[in-house]
C-alpha cells in the first residue's frame, strides 16, 4: 500500500465557518465591519491588551496601516531584519523609505537588539522587531531604544498570535502590531490580519486609514453629521465573510495551540539525539516566552546538506521546506535598502533551514515523519 503525501501545511477547519457564513447571509451584512468583525476584534482586544484592534483584509494590509499612522515618508529609514518575509520591507517602502536590515541573533533568529543602536541615524523614524516562529523578540530592550530615540515600534506578529513574552502578548507591546490569519498561520480565513493599536495616539486615526482616509467609523457612531475624506487611507476592511469564517477559527484558539504545541513538543523530543549528535539544531525558545507552535524547524550543516534532505524527504513523499531568502540579498533589497554592518547569521540562517510540516491532523503520520526525517539527517 502506497504511503500518503505529507504536505508542509493543510489549512485546518473547525466546521463551524459555514455555519458562520451562513449567519452572516442571514444578515444581510457582507461588508466588513458588520456583527463578526466587531466581534473578532473584541476577542483580539481582549486577548492581546490592545486599545483598538482593527481586522485587515492581510498582514500586509495592517504593516501598511501602521507605517501611515507613523508618518512613514521618502528617505525615513525604518529599522528591521533582513531574514522576514517582504511585506515586513515593502509597507514602509512603498512610503519611499529606507528599510535598514541588522542581523538576527544566533538563538532565536530574532532581530538582534544590541545590534539596533548602531543602525539608527537622524533619518530613524521606527523598528520592526519580527517574532520569528512565534517566539518573542526582546522587546523591553527594544521598547527602551525606541524610547531613548523618540522611534516608534511596530510588531510584526504575523506568526505571533497567542505567543506571549514575558506574560505580554506579541503584537500587543509595541506602539503597533500586526497579526496574519493567512491559511499557513495557526488561526486562519484564507487571507486575512489584523493591526493592534497600543498607543492611544494612533487610535482615532487608524479608524479613518482603514476607511479610505475618511471618517466613516465617527459617523456611524453619530459623532459628525455627515463623513468626508480627511486623511490618508485606502481600502483595508475585509468582508462579513472572512470575518464570520476567522471567528470560528477564533472560538477553538486555545485547542487549536494546544494541539500545535503537542506536535511541535513530540518533534522537540523525538530529534534531540540528532542535536546531540550534532547533525542539526533544533529551535530555542527562551525560558520567558511562550510560543504558539507556529512552526517547527531545523539548522542543518550547510545549503547543500538541506537540499539532499528536502529532496530525500520528497522521494519518500513528506514536503518539507527552506525559509526566507534574506532580504538584503534579493533585488530589490539590494537596491532600495541598505545594510548596517555585517548580516553572517541571517545569510547562514537563509541557506540551512528547513521547516518541517505542522498541521492538525499530522498527529496521525508523524511518527513517519520523524522516522524519515532522522533517516534523512544521517
Amino acid at each position: 500500500m502506497t504511503e500518503p503525501h505529507i504536505p508542509f501545511n493543510r489549512p485546518y477547519m473547525t466546521g463551524t465557518e459555514v455555519t458562520h457564513i451562513t449567519e452572516a447571509h442571514r444578515r444581510g451584512h457582507l461588508a466588513g465591519d458588520g456583527f463578526f468583525t466587531r466581534a473578532c476584534e473584541a476577542w483580539l482586544a481582549d486577548r492581546t491588551g490592545a486599545r483598538r484592534a482593527l481586522l485587515t483584509h492581510s498582514c500586509t494590509a495592517a504593516l501598511e496601516m501602521a507605517a501611515i499612522l507613523a508618518d512613514i515618508g521618502p528617505g525615513d529609514e525604518v529599522i528591521m531584519p533582513s531574514f522576514t518575509f517582504v511585506s515586513s520591507a515593502n509597507a514602509f517602502v512603498l512610503r519611499g523609505a529606507v528599510p535598514v536590515f541588522v542581523d538576527v541573533r544566533p538563538d532565536t533568529l530574532n532581530i538582534d537588539e544590541t545590534l539596533i543602536e548602531a543602525a539608527i541615524t537622524p533619518r530613524t523614524r521606527a523598528i520592526v522587531p519580527v517574532h520569528y516562529a512565534g517566539v518573542g523578540c526582546e522587546m523591553d530592550a527594544i521598547m527602551d531604544i525606541a524610547a531613548r530615540h523618540d522611534l516608534v515600534v511596530i510588531e510584526d506578529a504575523a506568526q505571533g498570535i497567542m505567543s506571549t513574552y514575558r506574560g505580554r502578548p506579541l503584537g500587543g507591546i509595541g506602539h503597533l502590531g500586526a497579526l496574519s490569519f493567512h491559511e499557513t498561520k495557526n488561526l486562519i480565513s484564507g487571507e486575512g490580519g489584523a493591526l493592534l493599536v497600543n498607543d492611544d495616539r494612533f487610535v482615532e486615526r487608524a479608524e479613518i486609514v482603514r476607511e479610505k482616509g475618511t471618517n466613516r467609523a465617527r459617523f456611524f457612531r453619530g459623532q459628525v453629521d455627515k463623513y468626508t475624506w480627511v486623511d490618508l487611507g485606502s481600502s483595508y476592511l475585509p468582508s462579513e465573510i472572512v470575518a464570520a469564517f476567522l471567528w470560528a477559527q477564533i472560538q477553538e484558539a486555545d485547542g487549536i495551540t494546544a494541539r500545535r504545541l503537542a506536535i511541535w513538543d513530540r518533534y522537540h523530543e523525538a530529534l534531540d539525539d540528532l542535536e546531540r549528535d550534532g547533525r542539526v539544531r533544533r529551535p530555542i525558545v527562551p525560558s520567558d516566552r511562550a510560543h504558539n507552535a507556529h512552526m517547527y524547524y531545523l539548522l542543518l550543516p550547510d545549503l547543500a546538506t538541506r537540499t539532499r534532505f528536502i529532496g530525500t524527504l520528497g522521494d519518500q513523499g513528506i514536503q518539507t521546506t527552506f525559509h526566507y531568502v534574506p532580504l538584503h540579498l534579493a533585488p530589490m533589497g539590494a537596491r532600495v535598502g541598505r545594510t548596517s554592518g555585517e548580516l553572517p547569521i541571517t545569510a547562514s540562517a537563509g541557506d540551512r533551514l528547513v521547516r518541517l510540516p505542522l498541521w492538525l491532523g499530522l498527529e496521525a503520520h508523524q511518527d513517519r515523519v520523524v522516522h524519515e526525517v532522522i533517516r534523512a539527517a544521517r
